[in-house]
């Protein structure tokens, strides 16, 4: 039976040359990384391979820049949390805005409670910021701006580079959530002019439950787990060093393939917002074409609700969803989709489809009837909507 995953952003499928890298290196029987044994220094190289290969991906001038996480949480957390805490006697005053990831966001709460003040600026119907209004948002006790280089639910990208050109010259750390991009979209820090960059594996098609952060060098930053000196004693643990030589393979894959990747991702986007309007009507697209992500297509759908509609393309073996996995579970409206103006019903009424290098357009175009029959069956159905719809 096949399923149809338009739900990438939750999950990506191991593209075959990492699934191989990976029983390899099972098969190798890598000792620790951090042994002095010839053991310890094979898995050392293969885990400084695996560093120049994401250096290399998100052009970091140095690989010693690149630090090993578990995932995009906790490389979020790191670099917010460690740049407050290291330079929080220069101020207590951090800038971020209102569409931000929970990792984000409860990070930030963390700092709150800890006697930090937050500004969070808006954004506009298409779910920019004005890079404007964060240079009026920092103050002379501001140590860190944080602003995501895509949003995880409407795809859309961050005016990045403007808000560095900012923060630069004011001496403030400069971090940003780039956990949807890397990978998917050319990354290169030394022109965003970020100081901090988190990403996760699974964005470019690893494994889950590994990930890293960009610290440009002189970055004042503190770790998050006290221990060992792993890292550049940035990150204490033992490396999760299959899952690393995994990303590591799948980075390069991704900087190799990225013009095509790009193309393929672009046409099927191209597909489902041109022929959307030949399967349903009233709906809202919340992505702006002009600016967003290739592979994401938020989709609000009047007189109906969203999971509903999930739950029937998950019947005709479609995924999708209705918002980040990462807020799955929650009954409130979501916020991303209020800060870019919508109203509650549009916002419970909104789908999210993600594609992958694995889809193709017959897949879209199999979305689009089911959805036509999902939609005709809820909307006879709800009270909110009549045939002079």
């Amino acid at each position: 039976m096949k399923i149809i995953n338009l739900d990438h952003i939750s999950s990506k499928p191991l593209i075959p040359e990492v699934k191989k890298a990976m029983i390899d290196a099972i098969n190798q029987d890598y000792a620790n990384p951090s042994s002095q044994h010839k053991k310890g220094e094979e898995a050392a190289e293969a885990l400084e391979k695996a560093r120049e290969s994401i250096a290399g991906l998100i052009h970091a001038e140095n690989a010693k820049e690149i630090v090993f996480t578990s995932g995009g949480t906790e490389s979020v957390n790191q670099a917010i949390k460690g740049a407050a805490w290291a330079n929080a006697e220069k101020g207590k005053h951090i800038v971020t805005t209102n569409i931000e990831h929970n990792a984000v966001i409860r990070s930030l709460r963390r700092l709150k409670s800890q006697g930090f003040k937050i500004t969070s600026v808006s954004v506009d119907s298409k779910g920019r910021v004005n890079p404007k209004e964060v240079a009026e948002a920092i103050t002379d006790e501001t140590i860190l701006v944080s602003v995501m280089h895509s949003n995880n639910e409407t795809g859309t990208i961050e005016p990045i580079q403007e808000i560095a050109e900012i923060t630069k010259p004011k001496k403030i750390i400069f971090h940003t959530d780039a956990v949807d991009s890397v990978g998917i979209v050319p990354m290169d820090v030394q022109k965003l002019g970020v100081d901090l960059l988190s990403f996760a594996s699974n964005t470019f098609y690893g494994p889950t439950g590994v990930g890293g952060l960009y610290v440009r060098r002189g970055t004042m930053i503190w770790p998050l787990f006290d221990g060992g000196v792993q890292e550049g004693n940035k990150r204490a643990g033992t490396e999760n060093l299959l899952g690393i030589i995994g990303m590591g393979v799948a980075a390069d894959h991704a900087k190799k393939n990225m013009d095509l990747r790009l193309q393929h991702l672009l046409k099927l986007k191209n597909k489902l917002v041109s022929d959307l309007p030949n399967y349903i009507d009233e709906y809202i697209i919340n992505t702006p074409m002009e600016y967003s992500l290739p592979n994401v297509v938020s989709l609000s759908v009047k007189y109906v609700e969203g999971e509903s509609v999930m739950l029937m393309m998950d019947d005709e073996n479609i995924a999708i969803s209705t918002r980040s996995a990462c807020a799955t579970g929650s009954l409130r409206a979501s916020h991303v989709l209020m800060s870019i103006g919508l109203d509650h019903a549009d916002a419970q009424g909104t789908l999210v489809i993600c594609y992958g290098v694995d889809n193709t357009e017959e897949d879209i175009a199999t979305f689009l009837k089911a959805l036509k029959n999902s939609v005709k069956t809820l909307r006879d159905i709800s009270p909110l909507y009549t045939k002079t719809h």
